[in-house]
Order: C-alpha cells, then structure tokens, then sequence
C-alpha cells in the first residue's frame, strides 16, 4: 500500500464495515482520471468481500460491473466435460476483471471465483464505459491492460495444448511465482494450491499433477510441505519450463 492513504469507509457486503483506500491509490490505472471524473467513480463504486471458494460471477452471467481485485487471491476458469475446471488465469491484488465481456457487450464466457477470502471493488458499468469514453488516456491505459491480458492468454494456450506435463507444471510453478510472489525464505511460493487446483491451471489430471511433483522433489528442482511448494532450483524448473 502506499504511504499517508486517505482512507475512507465504505460498505461491505459480507462485514459490516471496511476501511479501502479510493482506486486511484491503488492502481495508477486511475490516477489520470479528472477530480471530477473521480467523484463519478466514487459514486458509482463499491467494496464487496467474499469467502473461500464463493463465486464472484458465473460463466453465461451477463455483466453488470467491471472490477478490480483489493486483497486475496482469485481463479478464473471454464468447466468442461464432466464438470472439470480449466483455471483460465489467477489474479492478484489490483488486477481487473470482468471488463472484457462487458466491452464487447456480451455474457461471461468464465466463471470467477475466491480461492482465499478477498475483497473486489465493483464499478457500475455505465460509469465504467462512460470513463472509456470521455478520457482518451485512461482508455489508452486500460487498452494496454487488455493487450497485456491477451498476450498472456495466447502464451498459456500455446502452452496448454504442446508442451507435457512436466513442462506445463513447470510453468504453472512459475507463473504461481511471478504472480505472488515468494516468502521470507526466497524460495517458497507464496500460493499455496491444493493439488487439485495446480492440476486444473496446468490442465492435467489431479493424480498426473502429484506424480508430476514428486518427480520434481526427486528430481531436487523443488521441496514439498503439503500445500507448500519450495523452489531448489530456479534455473532447471526454468529449464523444464521451456523444454515442453
């Protein structure tokens, strides 16, 4: 966070009260908008929290907000047959969503959901747009997000569909890593995924995902403690990684 916030109270809808700093503090995405473009936004903005696992949206909703991700950690993904979860892309703490669909004035072609408890600020669609409109560096900037995001998304289905399954694992460990980063000891991956979770971002089965890392912790590129993911040897996961 940034230093001397001017902090203010808005409602919440799972806690009675939270105390979230304005967008503009949050992602300079906003910074370039007018004082008075910015009292728009606050107007038509608000703070909801959600529980581990809650949905934010289901796939076929149509969009009514775009959004932006405060605190914890989300999934968005696709169900296939059977029910099985493809994870599209794991957001971090002021990365948007929600806005692509909206946009092209279509339904979501995700779903969106919590995998930790996490609060989303929601901006009122006809705000949004009406933002993109009116200010040509702000859509400017926002059109860079938007490259940036389908950049991503090209290189992960490239990624899906050629590389095995140890590469594709790699990747994930990788792309876990350059997301959220590492804790205090430099090494551990500060996500912690159930192996179920890992095997749908890295579109494997869940046995196929364990077998994958315990061959890894053979192999010494990693450790494991339970949820906990240890990196050992950056320069072979990397390695793996681009190999397929």
């Amino acid at each position: 966070m940034h230093a001397n916030l001017n902090w203010r109270i808005v409602m919440s809808r799972k806690q009675a009260l939270e105390e979230i700093p304005a967008l503009w503090e949050l992602n300079v995405v906003w910074n370039v908008l007018t004082d008075e473009q910015k009292d728009y936004i606050s107007q038509n903005a608000k703070v909801y929290t959600f529980k581990k696992n809650e949905i934010i949206h289901h796939e076929g909703d149509i969009p009514t907000h775009m959004m932006m991700l405060v605190e914890g950690k989300v999934r968005v993904y696709k169900e296939g047959v059977g029910n099985r979860i493809q994870i599209i892309r794991m957001l971090k703490p002021y990365d948007f969503f929600g806005y692509r669909a909206m946009i092209a004035d279509e339904a979501y072609n995700t779903s969106v959901s919590a995998l930790e408890p996490s609060v989303v600020y929601y901006v009122k669609k006809e705000a949004f747009l009406n933002i993109i409109r009116e200010n040509n560096e702000f859509c400017y900037l926002f059109m860079i997000e938007m490259a940036r995001d389908l950049g991503q998304s090209d290189k992960r289905s490239v990624s899906l569909t050629q590389k095995h399954t140890r590469g594709r694992l790699a990747e994930a460990l990788l792309s876990l890593k350059d997301n959220y980063g590492l804790d205090e000891d430099e090494a551990t991956i500060s996500m912690y995924m159930s192996r179920e979770d890992l095997a749908n971002l890295s579109n494997m089965t869940t046995s196929n995902a364990i077998r994958t890392l315990t061959s890894f912790a053979e192999d010494g590129i990693i450790s494991i403690d339970g949820r906990k993911i240890k990196i050992l040897d950056m320069e072979e996961l990397i390695h793996v990684s681009r190999i397929g």
